[in-house]
C-alpha cells in the first residue's frame, strides 16, 4: 500500500536534491571545496595595506573624488551597437575620478594608475557603467595573475617581486609603461581605457568585439612625481575641482573594434594601431563634488552593469572585478560610521 505516497515522497527528494545543488553551488563558489581557489573574499583581502583597509572606502582606488556631467552621443556608435547610450542625444553622467590605492589617504605622487568610473543612464531606464584606468595595457593577463600581484607586491621576501615578474613575463609592458611613460598634471589630461573586451550587438543582433577609450581635449602636461608632490598630497582633487570650476571638461570617447583572431580574453595584449576606431561621442564633465557627500560615494561602478546592446566578452576579467566590487561595497557600506557623512539631510 505504500504506492500511493511515492509522488510526495519523490518530490521531496527532488526537492532535497535541488537544494543540496544549490548549497555545493554556493559552497564551491565560496572556495569551501578547494581552499586554495581564488574567491571574492580573498582578492579583496589581499587589496589591503599592512596597516589594514581605510574603513568605509573601497578596497581599491580607495581615493576618489565625485563628477556629474552628460554623455553626448553622436548616434555613430549606433551602428556597431543598439544601445540608447549610442543613439544621437544628451545623457546623465555620474562619475569619479581615482587613484589605484587602498589608502584613501595616500599623497598623489605615490599613486602611479588613475581612474575614472563612469554611470551613464538612459531614458529607457537602463545604464552603462564602466571603470576605466590610464595604462594602456593591464599588469597580468588573469584574476589568478592578479591576486599574486598583490601578495608579491605586499610581501617582506625582497625576492617576491623578482619571483612574480619571471613567472608572469606578460607584466613587462605594463611595468614598462609604470617605470617610462610621463606622469601627467591632472586627471583632465589622462586617457583612460575600458582595456577589458566588450561585445557590441547591433540591431542585425551582429557582435562586433570592442574596447573603449577616453580622449581627453585637455594637452597633456608632463610631470615628475617629484614635482608632483611638492604641489601637495591632495593636489589632482584640487586641481580638478578648480579647471572644472572654470570650465568644462572634456573627453572623446574613442571605440577600437577588433580584427578577427584579435586577443578579446588577455588586457595585457594591446591591439594593433590600425584597427578601425569609431567616435561615438562626448564626455562633458560639468561638476566636481567630494566623495565624502557627493553622488557617486555609494555607486558600484560594476563593469558587467551593461545595457540591451553590450555583452562581456571571453575576458574573465569583469566577472571577477564585478564580485570584488560588490564583496568591497558590502564591506565599505557596513563601515559607513568609519567615513561619515557631512551634509544635512544626507543619504544615511
Amino acid at each position: 500500500m505504500p504506492e500511493p505516497h511515492r509522488p510526495m515522497l519523490g518530490s521531496l527528494a527532488l526537492i532535497a536534491i535541488v537544494i543540496a545543488v544549490g548549497a555545493a553551488a554556493f559552497a564551491y563558489t565560496a572556495g569551501w571545496f578547494s581552499p586554495q581557489r581564488l574567491t571574492p573574499t580573498r582578492l579583496v583581502d589581499a587589496l589591503a595595506p599592512a596597516a589594514g583597509p581605510s574603513l568605509g572606502h573601497r578596497r581599491n582606488h580607495a581615493k576618489g573624488i565625485c563628477f556629474t556631467g552628460q554623455f553626448e552621443a553622436n548616434g555613430a556608435g549606433s551602428e556597431l551597437s543598439k544601445a540608447q547610450v549610442f543613439a544621437r542625444g544628451q545623457y546623465p553622467v555620474v562619475g569619479r575620478f581615482n587613484l589605484a590605492t587602498a589608502d584613501a589617504n595616500a599623497p598623489d605622487a605615490t599613486v602611479r594608475v588613475h581612474g575614472l568610473g563612469l554611470r551613464i543612464a538612459t531614458p529607457d531606464g537602463q545604464e552603462w557603467r564602466s571603470a576605466m584606468i590610464d595604462a594602456p595595457v593591464f599588469a597580468v593577463s588573469t584574476p589568478e595573475g592578479f591576486y599574486e600581484l598583490l601578495l608579491a607586491s605586499g610581501s617582506k621576501d625582497p625576492n617576491a617581486m623578482k619571483n612574480f615578474v619571471a613567472a608572469h613575463p606578460e607584466f613587462a609592458a605594463f611595468g614598462n609603461w609604470a617605470k617610462n611613460a610621463p606622469w601627467t598634471d591632472s586627471y583632465a589630461e589622462d586617457r583612460f581605457n575600458s582595456l577589458n573586451s566588450f561585445v557590441f550587438v547591433d540591431n542585425s543582433g551582429a557582435e562586433h568585439a570592442v574596447r573603449w577609450s577616453l580622449l581627453p581635449a585637455a594637452p597633456a602636461v608632463a610631470i615628475s612625481p617629484d614635482d608632483l608632490a611638492k604641489r601637495g598630497p591632495d593636489y589632482l582633487e584640487q586641481e580638478i575641482a578648480q579647471r572644472v570650476a572654470s570650465a568644462p571638461q572634456r573627453w572623446t570617447m574613442v571605440v577600437t573594434v577588433a580584427n578577427p583572431g584579435d586577443p578579446t580574453a588577455d588586457p595585457t595584449k594591446a591591439w594593433p594601431q590600425d584597427r578601425r576606431t569609431v567616435e561615438v561621442g562626448t564626455l562633458v564633465v560639468q561638476k566636481i563634488e567630494a566623495e565624502r557627500d557627493g553622488p557617486c560615494r555609494d555607486i558600484n561602478f560594476d563593469p558587467t552593469v551593461l545595457p540591451t546592446g553590450i555583452e562581456t566578452s571571453d575576458d574573465p576579467f569583469p566577472a571577477a572585478r564585478s564580485a570584488a566590487y560588490l564583496k568591497s561595497y558590502d564591506l565599505r557600506t557596513s563601515e559607513a560610521k568609519d567615513y561619515p557623512r557631512t551634509a544635512t539631510g544626507a543619504k544615511p
